[in-house]
């Protein structure tokens, strides 16, 4: 098999940071307020843009606030742990890398007696039926390390007592979040909408606000985490107020992604585009001999983060050092290409790719790496002598 002539005009298929939105240029960040203080009501000016297009964008409620925080989407996420967690019984859910991440800081760092964690493999979804609502539930809506999402948000109680709290990082933007069910939302710039890295987004229903306001967790909560002031929920850090130095220069890109989003159509588009990107390679899996989907459902077969296992009979009984040269070679072979960058599995997830399909990935380059794809494991295969 030769390599195709026709490959992808973008290689950019990581899981994160994602690759930038169709168009960009360094130009679109020339009105950038670099070498201004963030305090400046220029700068200012800017984070609240940011904040308002956000909720716009993902029609957010107006009763929800939404806020800038340091540290990407963990420190959204740890934030609202750390703030909101303690009150009531916990219950996480965890199905991927991440997830088990917050479980460990959860028992290990926040030390909740009143823990009960519902973990499955690489792949599945635990149970998400008779959930006791009275406790707090945490969970990824996507997880971005197993490529598996939750279908949707019915499964939630409507007159839950307890808070959900969701990581939304590889979601945000890219599927139907219904925000009614969600106290606690977070997630970052550089998934979905391809901005860089360093700054997360935290955003409260007033019931999340309520528990901030009437709840002071036991353990001291480092300043980064503070979401309160004088005893109340700080809400400067909804109105364009952050808790430590923001980077203007990503600011004014996250801002350009969101105009983007809204000049091509909104959320709707967002969603339809990665939706088309799953579906392309749905078709190119149902032929495929050699893989699969990871998630064992397709249901809930993530459209961004989306993870591929190796299946190929001729492989499948060989040892997971092989099955992990077969991923390394692959991935190998497309970047000396100009082909597909950073899709090899998570370090932790069975060998195979993960392919990013969110909305900043047009649906062509998509189609144009497929049979790449291809062409690079019967290589690999013939590279590694075992065809």
């Amino acid at each position: 098999m030769t390599i195709p002539l026709v490959k992808p005009i973008r290689p950019e298929f990581s899981s994160g940071p994602c690759a930038k939105r169709p168009g960009w240029s360094l130009q679109n960040l020339n009105n950038a307020n670099l070498g201004r203080s963030h305090r400046h009501k220029i700068a200012k000016s800017k984070l609240e843009t940011a904040i308002t297009l956000t909720k716009a964008v993902l029609e957010i409620p107006n009763d929800y606030l939404v806020g800038i925080v340091p540290g990407s989407d963990t420190g959204a996420i740890e934030m609202a742990m750390w703030n909101c967690l303690g009150a009531k019984p916990v219950e996480i859910l965890v199905w991927d890398s991440f997830g088990s991440d917050w479980a460990n800081d959860i028992k290990s760092q926040l030390k909740i007696s009143e823990l009960s964690i519902s973990k499955v493999d690489y792949g599945r979804l635990p149970n998400l039926l008779n959930k006791n609502f009275t406790s707090d539930i945490v969970f990824n809506w996507n997880g971005t390390t197993a490529g598996v999402c939750v279908p949707d948000a019915d499964w939630i109680d409507d007159k839950r007592v307890g808070l959900t709290i969701c990581d939304a990082t590889s979601a945000a933007f890219a599927m139907n979040i219904d925000w009614s069910k969600l106290d606690v939302t977070t997630f970052s710039w550089q998934k979905c909408l391809g901005g860089e890295g360093g700054h997360g987004m935290i955003i409260l229903s007033p019931k999340a606000v309520e528990r901030i306001n009437s709840y002071n967790p036991q353990w001291p909560i480092p300043k980064l985490f503070q979401l309160k002031k004088n005893g109340k929920l700080n809400i400067d850090i909804f109105s364009g107020s952050t808790i430590n130095t923001p980077s203007m220069l990503c600011v004014e890109d996250y801002i350009d992604a969101l105009n983007w989003s809204i000049d091509i159509g909104g959320l709707a588009e967002l969603i339809k585009r990665s939706k088309n990107n799953l579906n392309i390679i749905a078709e190119w899996v149902s032929k495929s001999h050699w893989v699969d989907f990871l998630s064992e459902n397709f249901d809930t077969v993530s459209n961004t983060s989306i993870c591929l296992k190796l299946i190929d009979p001729k492989i499948i009984n060989q040892s997971l050092e092989v099955k992990n040269n077969i991923e390394k070679n692959i991935i190998k072979l497309l970047e000396d290409e100009n082909i597909a960058f950073d899709i090899g599995s998570y370090r932790s997830a069975p060998p195979g790719l993960r392919i990013w399909g969110g909305p900043t990935v047009d649906n062509d380059d998509i189609k144009k790496l497929l049979p790449c794809l291809d062409w690079a494991y019967d290589k690999t295969l013939k590279t590694l002598k075992l065809i």
